[in-house]
């Protein structure tokens, strides 16, 4: 059989292509303005950033942030079309949430909380930070509020960091993951609740200030280099799939 004889795989595989290619390019400039940009910026004279930083910033936020939207389009066209119209959403047997689905709607809520970040907190902080830059360069005078943003951005980007190690765990992994049982009424509301204290604890460091030394503290210290950053992603995986799959079993 031709992939053309069978449309709904045909626009399965379309919206999966889809969803994973903006999801490369999104993931790909989160990490390399946390992993590449950032350290480079760090060493990059200060007479040079003025030429290097204008064209190469918003180039790279306009993928970035155009990636993440695509990224989540696609991702909930995907889901809705395999969950609800496919009818994969529950088991046939139980007639509850599926265990993928169950899976793959963690995921999803990570990633929405990741575009959230990047579209309300990162780039208008480092549209701020640009035109600082600019009007600096141009003889003017600093915006006041752009180191605040600035910081208040990065501190969003490394959630974001941390954020895409769970997220991409339960996207990739939610066919080879095992539940117990199936979810019953209680247990789903306990996995939200669960995973709505988790993400609300993390979203409020990430909305709180910024992450400047002198008032760093807590969850902003945790993200302050980027080892402990990709380590916090790793342990609030395994905190997320433990807690998760024993409220689910």
């Amino acid at each position: 059989m031709h992939l053309f004889d069978d449309p709904d795989s045909l626009i399965s595989v379309l919206l999966r292509f889809g969803h994973i290619m903006f999801g490369i390019i999104w993931l790909g400039h989160l990490y390399f303005f946390n992993l590449v940009n950032v350290p480079f910026q760090a060493d990059l004279d200060k007479e040079l950033k003025p030429k290097v930083n204008p064209k190469l910033l918003l180039r790279a936020f306009w993928w970035f942030r155009w990636g993440a939207m695509y990224t989540v389009v696609f991702g909930l066209v995907l889901f809705f079309y395999k969950y609800s119209y496919q009818g994969l959403f529950r088991n046939p047997e139980t007639g509850s949430v599926s265990v993928r689905a169950g899976w793959i709607m963690f995921g999803m809520l990570l990633g929405i909380i990741m575009w959230i970040n990047v579209w309300f907190v990162i780039w208008p902080g480092q549209q701020v930070v640009m035109a600082s830059a600019a009007a600096v360069a141009g003889g003017g005078s600093a915006i006041p509020e752009a180191a605040a943003r600035g910081a208040k951005a990065g501190v969003a980007s490394r959630t974001n960091t941390m954020l895409s190690i769970p997220m991409l765990f339960f996207m990739g992994a939610a066919s080879h993951l095992s539940m117990a049982g199936p979810m019953s009424g209680g247990q789903k509301w306990g996995a939200l609740i669960l995973l709505a204290i988790v993400i609300l604890a993390v979203e409020i460091n990430a909305l709180a200030g910024p992450a400047t030394p002198d008032k760093a503290s807590g969850g902003k210290k945790m993200l302050a280099s980027l080892s402990k950053t990709f380590w916090a992603g790793f342990i609030l995986t395994l905190i997320l799939y433990v807690g998760l799959a024993k409220l689910f079993g």
